[in-house]
């Protein structure tokens, strides 16, 4: 399609004066209150949503499930992509796509432990790649640190501290002057030595943001998530504002420029360039974003949102089309993005998504499965053998037991697992936000039982077979449902407890997670985990 084509494409969905073909439509949105009709999504392994809709045209997420604050590069043909990964280790996990819309992942960048993981930028500069993180390693407080590699799957450098206090969301650049910056939030500079692993200056204001009318439903003004980029004669500054959560209406994306990285920096007229207007839209929340160029020279932005209705999947990363104007500015096309967009030119076929079933012959650790707020040497806790996974246990609960987590992509789900906990353990299956919020069932020798909103009903504990047990959890729409068999699955009994799990998410427990899969050890001894199998229950 000539470029012009596509531009008007573009326009003609932002302005709401086209919809997708009636093939495309399904059902209305669950979310109550919702007027939107949302399209399907195309299928990827195992039924699991992905973005191509394989007709040349996409629908957001490009990347499903819990990926926030999403770190854009482009290193040639391909494109790198990585996310804030909080408690989770192994954590930031590289993705990679040649057509910037179908994504698989790489492996983790980062191994050490170093408590809660924010927003980071990953970029490349003189034939290295760095990754630059905000971690809390012993919650009294935050800094920048740094990894580096000389190839995108690593090995990854052991993190440096650069000893940038009190500071998230780096974002690096180059300036006019050949040094390296790195812009944090307030909006904060500081200069960097020249090989980018100690900095060369002191923290300085860089750059004040313009500020949205004081009637305008936000969280809070929060300026943070600074991604910079050249083009042309000019420096561009994407900031986010508004908040990551809490009111729908509150986050967005803002742009200033400048001549030089050192200011003076002025307003983007047409901001903000992204606010999500209304909780009728599908994306709630959308905000913090990068510019990123795509295969055939047009131009995209990449950012997160929560999806209307679920919040439990956590923040997900969206592409939207921006064109450049002719006053040097840029503005985006993608409207609320609910209905599909043209793909970006020029892009090579890319794989999308991976299965997450697995039989634990081999080592997924960062890539699917990652500890939840592990200590130093909590990997050591699992090991493979001929047989499955072997678990240790740890604690005394689902509590503090740090678990074996999954993500999810899809609204609705089901997983069986296979459980064979070892005399003096306990082991369950469940769906976990963090230890103050989660549901599930769990099995000791001679029990069973059950977890709802992060406390034991201890009155509904029930006798159980000793040996191993298969345990289904089916998540249609956010209501919840348990199965187990103690005969591999030739027949089940249903759990007596239905669980409704809309509620667990960021604005109601705080830390800017999501709900994902998880699988828990507790008391003495180990578990055997078997046979993990996922499915999506997509009705379209």
């Amino acid at each position: 399609m000539p470029d012009a084509s596509r531009r008007d494409l573009f326009k003609a969905i932002a302005a709401g004066a086209l919809v997708a073909p009636l093939s495309l439509m399904s059902a209305p949105a669950a979310a109550a209150g919702s007027s939107f009709v949302a399209p399907r999504w195309g299928h990827g392994p195992e039924g699991q949503r992905i973005a191509d809709l394989g007709d040349g045209t996409y629908l957001n997420p490009i990347v499903a499930g819990d990926h926030p604050d999403p770190s854009i590069l482009k290193d040639g043909d391909d494109y790198y992509m990585t996310f804030s990964s909080f408690y989770s280790y192994p954590g930031l996990v590289i993705w990679r796509s040649t057509d910037l819309v179908n994504w698989a992942p790489i492996g983790p960048a980062l191994h050490k432990t170093l408590g809660d993981i924010w927003a980071v930028d990953l970029c490349k500069h003189d034939g290295r790649y760095f990754i630059y993180l905000p971690a809390n390693p012993t919650g009294n407080g935050w800094s920048i640190f740094v990894i580096w590699a000389d190839a995108i799957a690593g090995p990854w450098s052991e993190p440096v501290d650069l000893k940038i206090e009190g500071c998230i969301d780096p974002g690096h650049v180059v300036g006019e002057d050949g040094k390296r910056y790195l812009f944090v939030n307030g909006i904060r500079r500081v200069r960097l030595r020249d090989d980018g692993l100690a900095t060369d200056g002191s923290l300085e204001p860089a750059y004040s943001p313009w500020r949205y009318p004081d009637d305008w439903v936000t969280e809070n003004f929060a300026p943070e998530g600074p991604k910079l980029l050249r083009h042309g004669d000019w420096f561009y500054l994407v900031t986010a504002l508004g908040g990551t959560a809490g009111p729908v209406t509150g986050h967005m994306v803002i742009a200033a420029r400048s001549r030089s990285i050192h200011g003076p920096w002025e307003h983007c007229p047409h901001n903000p360039l992204v606010r999500t207007q209304s909780e009728a839209e599908p994306w709630w929340s959308r905000g913090h974003a990068t510019l990123v160029e795509g295969p055939a020279g047009d131009w995209w932005m990449v950012y997160h949102a929560y999806e209307n209705g679920f919040r439990t999947l956590g923040r997900q990363t969206l592409l939207e089309p921006i064109e450049w104007t002719d006053d040097g500015w840029f503005r985006a096309l993608g409207g609320d993005l609910s209905q599909p967009l043209p793909k970006p030119a020029g892009g090579r076929n890319s794989a999308a998504g991976f299965a997450l079933s697995d039989d634990f012959s081999k080592d997924r650790f960062g890539t699917q499965w990652a500890f939840h707020n592990p200590g130093p040497n909590e990997r050591q806790r699992a090991r493979y053998g001929e047989r499955g996974l072997h678990l240790q246990a740890s604690g005394t609960s689902p509590i503090d037991s740090s678990p074996l987590t999954c993500g999810v992509p899809d609204r609705s789900y089901e997983v069986e697992v296979t459980l064979e906990p070892a005399p003096g353990a306990e082991a369950g299956l469940l769906l976990y936000y963090n230890n103050k919020a989660f549901v599930g069932v769990g099995f000791s020798a001679d029990t069973i039982k059950n977890f709802q909103y992060a406390e034991e009903l201890v009155w509904a504990r029930a006798p159980r077979k000793p040996g191993s047990v298969r345990v289904r959890l089916s998540n249609v729409g956010n209501v919840v449902t348990f199965h187990y068999s103690h005969d591999g699955g030739r027949s089940w009994q249903l759990h007596p407890t239905r669980m409704e799990v809309s509620g667990l998410h960021h604005n109601v427990f705080g830390g800017f997670l999501s709900l994902k899969l998880g699988i828990y050890c507790a008391g003495n001894g180990e578990t055997t985990i078997r046979d993990f199998r996922y499915r999506s229950l997509r009705t379209a």
